[in-house]
């Protein structure tokens, strides 16, 4: 399997993972994963894994700078996705 498509697989886990952890946290009163963490894990590659966490768990679902962050996080790692397929980068 291709390192690439490897690293993705796990980023995405792990991201999925981490929306869920902090949805619990959230619901139970305990300490929380920082936004900026959600975001560095989606920006690193995780950005599906948390757009699946996001509706999956329905959290941070009602903040517009999660929403619309994590799909163009998302369109933008697919627009240098496609370029680097290209062999251009």
């Amino acid at each position: 399997m291709n390192n690439l498509v490897l690293y993705l697989i796990i980023i995405n886990l792990i991201s999925l993972f981490v929306m869920g952890l902090d949805k619990y946290r959230a619901k139970h009163g305990m300490w929380r994963i920082r936004e900026r963490t959600l975001f560095l894990l989606a920006i690193v590659g995780g950005s599906v894994g948390s757009i699946l966490g996001m509706y999956f768990f329905r959290h941070k679902t009602k903040h517009v700078k999660f929403v619309f962050g994590f799909w163009f996080i998302f369109l933008i790692q697919c627009v240098l996705y496609y370029f680097y397929s290209k062999g251009t980068f």
